[in-house]
């Protein structure tokens, strides 16, 4: 950009009125989806997704989710959570549940462990840092003295999250949430090569696609029981547990929602995120 096109947008203010274009685009779009017949269905997840830790409304679905199935043991394991401060599984911490994070990047691992030292310390949280494969995911998970029944169950590694998930066998969680890429519409079946040693370019090379992933967890005896707002994530309920509390079928071609990564901005509190002391009267 050239010094006097910098100077123009700075007399035009075009980058507040781009700023203030995006959110109000944003809001219409939000609202376009909740007011649709789609978001309004009682048996969707749509219109009860809200923000507080997560990327965008996986926090609020995933508590829609609790109320119709239940809890158990309130134990969640999630790997790839950055430093913490946006994952589907912080606000769940809050509400006083525990588990696992797995985190490979040193800089992130050190960040949490820093952050998030009290409940660490009370044994609230387990941190492992490590690479998550196909080969060692069990091992990681087991290591951390977490096997069996759990009840949610958080996958975003922006690669071989296909493999991976495939590959788990040493806990069975009542809910399994999983990142899909939506760049690929049902029915098309996709899934990024495996790659023990892949990071991710920012690019749309990464995961899988949500009829890929809906076939991988049928054959796990999970239900595909809807997916947010932002066409980032999927959410599968374990068959026993379904019912009649969700919109059939339970298919990639009903529950797909397309990418909406743009939307992010819509969710968020209007100051960045940190956790720290807190009390739960």
């Amino acid at each position: 950009m050239s010094r006097w096109s910098r100077k123009l947008r700075k007399i035009f203010q075009v980058d507040k009125f781009a700023a203030k274009t995006d959110i109000l685009l944003t809001r219409m779009t939000l609202r376009e989806v909740y007011d649709s017949q789609r978001g309004r269905d009682p048996k969707r997840l749509l219109a009860h997704g809200y923000k507080v830790y997560s990327q965008t409304d996986e926090d609020g679905i995933i508590r829609e989710i609790f109320n119709r199935i239940g809890v158990t043991n309130r134990i969640f394991v999630e790997f790839g959570v950055a430093g913490g401060l946006e994952n589907n599984s912080l606000n769940l911490l809050m509400d006083g549940w525990s588990g696992l994070w797995i985190e490979a990047h040193d800089g992130q691992a050190a960040l949490i462990a820093e952050r998030f030292a009290a409940p660490i310390g009370d044994d609230r949280l387990k941190l492992v840092h490590g690479r998550v494969t196909a080969e060692n995911i069990d091992a990681l998970i087991s290591g951390a003295g977490i096997d069996g029944e759990i009840d949610m169950l958080s996958i975003d590694i922006d690669g071989n999250d296909y493999h991976v998930a495939k590959a788990i066998s040493c806990v069975n969680p009542r809910l399994v949430v999983m990142e899909y890429n939506a760049k690929f519409h049902p029915p098309t079946s996709w899934v990024m090569a495996y790659n023990p040693d892949h990071v991710w370019d920012e690019t749309d090379y990464f995961g899988a696609s949500l009829t890929a992933l809906e076939k991988l967890f049928t054959g796990k005896g999970y239900s595909l029981v809807g997916c947010n707002i932002s066409g980032a994530n999927a959410f599968f309920v374990r068959n026993d547990l379904v019912e009649d509390h969700f919109h059939p079928p339970f298919t990639a071609q009903n529950h797909y929602e397309p990418a909406r990564y743009w939307i992010v901005d819509g969710f968020t509190s209007g100051h960045p995120p940190r956790f720290g002391p807190y009390e739960s009267p």
